[in-house]
């Protein structure tokens, strides 16, 4: 049974890397019907494109999405980074997918503010050959990580996430986290903003803050499917981060599962077969009692 929701927002998949958890995504957007589907950026990993990797599970996450938009969810694709070369073609539409490089949008008298943020991040407006070379290094991280989970699941300890404890060990990427997310956050404020919703720092976050204008601003940020498989998800009227766990999706070994019987040979009771409620009054069940606690039934091979 699906899950009907109002509003869904999926960042950061980067698909055509080895770190992408395209399996678990496509059983997630299996389990969903959103009225609206936004994915914020980094869908697909152009950088990567060379490698020529993209497995069918994959190419399984972009039928799923494209089968979702025929089927009446509105699809709005917001550009990042990694799928920047989009950006050359604007802002289109076609069919129920529409390119755009943000969105604004009501809900319940709120304005909110999406894009995928990496135009706060200095080292791709300034070194995008250095933002390449960061992108390689942690492609390479993540891929020892996952080897790593798997050796873990057979001893029965749960993953770990080698990068989150870099970013949160090394005082850099802190600062940067920090500074990234109160850029969004003045930025939003002086625009009267009232929610601004990014991806692109690999890190899902909700939270309310007050800005230096004074006004209240909800930052949320819809994490990854690289390391935290998150979502954000807008259902009676308000936000949610949506967590994958492997346990609703688990299906049960048909070794482990009991037939149906056969409704044929399943036996009924009969009428005449049913005793009256007489035949049970209180002095009646006292009395079998008792003859069953002589040992009077011992004949008969009971105990």
């Amino acid at each position: 049974m699906k899950r009907n929701v109002d509003i869904v927002i999926l960042s950061d998949i980067h698909l055509g890397t080895y770190g992408c958890h395209a399996r678990e995504l496509l059983q997630y957007l299996k389990s969903i019907e959103p009225r609206t589907l936004i994915l914020n950026g980094d869908i697909f990993d152009i950088w990567y494109f060379k490698k020529n990797y993209f497995p069918k599970d994959h190419l399984a996450v972009v039928h799923q999405l494209l089968k979702m938009a025929v089927k009446g969810t509105k699809v709005y694709y917001l550009t990042g980074n990694h799928d920047d070369l989009l950006r050359k073609f604007g802002e289109l539409s076609f069919g129920l997918i529409h390119l755009r490089n943000k969105l604004v949008f009501q809900v319940n008298g709120k304005t909110h503010w999406v894009f995928h943020g990496d135009v706060f991040d200095t080292s791709i407006q300034r070194a995008r050959w250095l933002a390449r070379l960061g992108g390689e290094g942690y492609d390479l991280l993540i891929r020892i990580n996952r080897a790593i989970n798997r050796a873990r699941r057979l001893f029965g300890f749960s993953p770990v996430s080698f990068a989150s404890r870099v970013k949160k060990s090394v005082k850099g990427a802190v600062k940067y986290i920090n500074d990234f997310e109160n850029t969004a956050i003045q930025l939003a404020a002086e625009k009267s903003y009232d929610y601004v919703i990014c991806g692109h720092i690999h890190r899902p976050q909700m939270r309310e803050v007050t800005a230096e204008n004074g006004r209240t601003v909800h930052y949320l940020n819809s994490g990854d499917w690289i390391e935290h498989l998150t979502a954000l998800e807008y259902n009676f009227g308000r936000w949610e981060i949506y967590h994958y766990d492997e346990v609703e999706f688990e299906v049960l070994s048909p070794m482990l599962q009991v037939p149906e019987r056969d409704p044929q040979q399943l036996y009924t009771l009969k009428r005449e077969q049913v005793l009256p409620d007489s035949d049970f009054s209180p002095e009646t069940m006292e009395s079998m009692l008792l003859w069953n606690m002589n040992g009077n039934g011992s004949e008969n091979g009971t105990h």
